[in-house]
């Protein structure tokens, strides 16, 4: 205690507390008593001291170098991956941040060029490497005449629309395309297409084209618009979205040559506020393959049928799809995840899709709109049909325009090829010309025509079309809900389920025998205009069609392989592969 007093003394301020007590000392009555008091100072001197260097060394370990300390002590309390609260407790390790690296995108910048690259990959009808090859070079007729617009300078509407609007009505163009067939009469011919908001526009048009190696455009006027559509369809009114195919001729002098990009304006000299990428697809060994598929744009954000679509792009490659066309508007991360997966082979291409004008894009209101709205979806439909035929039209010899539903099903052959073999011949005996069309009738595979009949043991669960082999007997009319193989060659316009206009003519179609191939349509339901007859026609009548049983082995195969390997199956589902609940139905 005397040490601890001695200590107090020496910090300053003992002389004076000594000094006090002896002043206070001479008023004490004892000698007692003034010890006491002496006592009782040197106490909260001692009590003073504690607290102020403990104090110090609480600041000092937040604030200061002691830091460290802190940071060491803390913890995280988790269970290991896969641990089971019966099989692992929870498992206390350090982490320490000072010896951490925040995980965090470190690639360097992209140059302008890899950033255009990436832009052109999801906007197609932008002449982006064009515009960067001559950009802030003087482009035009004249000072006041047709500039080469900036890609700032256009006018975008909805991300993948450019907007032209005239003295009667406004353009939403999408896609421009070099056409040079060779039933092209007036060929070559560059061909606009987009929505146009009115009816049978009498607004004159020019196209300004622009080649390479030329500083100034090459002016040819718009000698027709194309209606892709039927007016008795309804929607036959100014102020709705119309489909247009606009065609521009090329003139004397450059027919040689291809534009790179075209510029639809009202007056020739007008200031351009489009500038829309010339496509023209060429197959890079100079060879068209077989077919290829085109898809309209997927609306399924909330359905997940990412299993399904998986077994109908494999079903499609085994009947001898080259490749699938698909167009997306909204659709669930996991069918996102398998489009991704067969881009990634070189099997599927997708294009991104909206809406033009003021029709909603926002994410589940796009949905309700379309499916309220019938009539402007199927009118909206026709704009991805159109842009994939005029995208393949050179590097394929069939083009088949399908739902993810249906699936032209060969009965006399194994492969579209083969099919095509048979019946092109057969169409040659009934007349000499080709046709523009080969159509197969529609029949339907409900889905309340398997759950009466059960499960098929030897068939995985999520197999659908391999499970639904009960059909309907009968098929609907010839000409109804037909799916078709159209030559690129000769339609120049399609819709869903027949080309609506033709080169050299009318359009010709020949119907397969359902002999030789029919449309397997997988439905839950007859369509809406064939609800009151559905059950007598068709529900109630079915027949056992095992046709697709053919590609069983194949098909299971790549569908189970391919779920495997994006991560579909769990532990626990697994198991249904080989424990398969009997069917009261057996194969033939």
């Amino acid at each position: 205690m005397e040490g601890l007093a001695s200590r107090l003394l020496a910090e300053g301020g003992g002389m004076a507390v000594m000094g006090a007590t002896r002043r206070m000392c001479r008023w004490c009555p004892t000698r007692a008593l003034r010890r006491g008091v002496y006592f009782l100072l040197l106490w909260c001197s001692l009590c003073y001291l504690v607290f102020r260097f403990s104090g110090q060394e609480e600041a000092g370990f937040t604030h200061g170098g002691t830091g460290r300390l802190l940071l060491q002590k803390i913890v995280e309390t988790r269970a290991p991956p896969f641990a089971t609260t019966e099989s692992a407790p929870n498992v206390t390790t350090e982490f320490n941040p000072l010896e951490q690296e925040p995980s965090v995108d470190r690639s360097p910048s992209l140059s302008e060029q890899d950033m255009a690259e990436q832009i052109q990959a999801k906007i197609p009808n932008l002449p982006i490497s064009y515009w960067q090859k001559y950009k802030g070079k003087a482009m035009s007729k004249n000072k006041t005449c047709a500039k080469f617009p900036s890609l700032y300078e256009l006018s975008f509407n909805n991300m993948y629309w450019q907007t032209l609007k005239t003295s009667n009505g406004t353009f939403y163009l999408y896609g421009a395309y070099y056409d040079n067939r060779t039933l092209v009469a007036m060929k070559p011919v560059i061909r606009v297409l987009g929505m146009i908001d009115r009816l049978e526009p009498r607004v004159k048009t020019f196209c300004q084209l622009w080649f390479e190696g030329y500083k100034e455009p090459v002016f040819a006027k718009v000698w027709e618009y194309k209606y892709i559509w039927y007016k008795k369809w309804g929607n036959y009114k100014n102020g709705l979205f119309q489909p247009y195919l606009i065609g521009c001729q090329i003139p004397p002098g450059h027919r040689h040559l291809v534009p790179q990009s075209v510029s639809l304006v009202e007056r020739p000299c007008d200031m351009a506020t489009t500038n829309l990428r010339v496509i023209h697809n060429r197959p890079p060994n100079g060879q068209k393959e077989d077919f290829a598929v085109c898809v309209k744009g997927l609306d399924f954000l909330h359905d997940d049928l990412s299993v399904r679509l998986v077994e109908w792009l494999e079903m499609l490659h085994v009947l001898g799809a080259n490749k699938v066309f698909l167009y997306e508007l909204e659709v669930h991360p996991n069918i996102s995840k398998v489009l991704q997966h067969y881009q990634a082979l070189g099997r599927v291409e997708v294009t991104k899709l909206t809406l033009p004008g003021e029709q909603p894009n926002i994410p589940g209101l796009l949905h309700m709109y379309l499916k309220s709205k019938v009539t402007n979806k199927r009118q909206n439909e026709l704009i991805p049909y159109n842009d994939c035929l005029y995208k393949n039209m050179y590097r394929y010899r069939y083009i088949a325009l399908l739902d993810t539903d249906e699936i032209i099903m060969p009965k006399s052959s194994m492969s579209w090829k083969g099919l095509m073999e048979i019946v092109v011949p057969k169409a040659l005996k009934t007349k000499k010309d080709p046709r523009a069309s080969y159509n197969v009738r529609n029949v339907y595979f409900m889905d309340t025509m398997r759950h009466s009949h059960g499960w098929f043991r030897e068939i995985p669960h999520y197999m659908h079309m391999l499970q639904h082999v009960y059909r309907s007997v009968n098929y609907t009319k010839p000409g109804q809900y037909v799916k078709c193989f159209h030559d690129p060659e000769r339609v120049l316009t399609l819709h869903n389920h027949f080309p609506l206009a033709c080169l050299g003519g009318s359009c010709s179609s020949y119907a397969v025998d359902t002999e030789d191939a029919h449309l397997q349509h997988y439905r839950a339901d007859c369509v809406n205009t064939l609800k009151k007859s559905c059950s007598q026609e068709y529900k109630n009548h079915t027949v056992l069609d095992t046709t697709i049983w053919r590609f069983r082995e194949p098909l299971v195969s790549r569908v189970t392989e391919t779920l495997l390997k994006l991560g579909f199956f769990t532990t626990n589902s697994s198991s249904r592969l080989v424990d398969l609940p009997a069917s009261g139905v057996r194969r033939k």
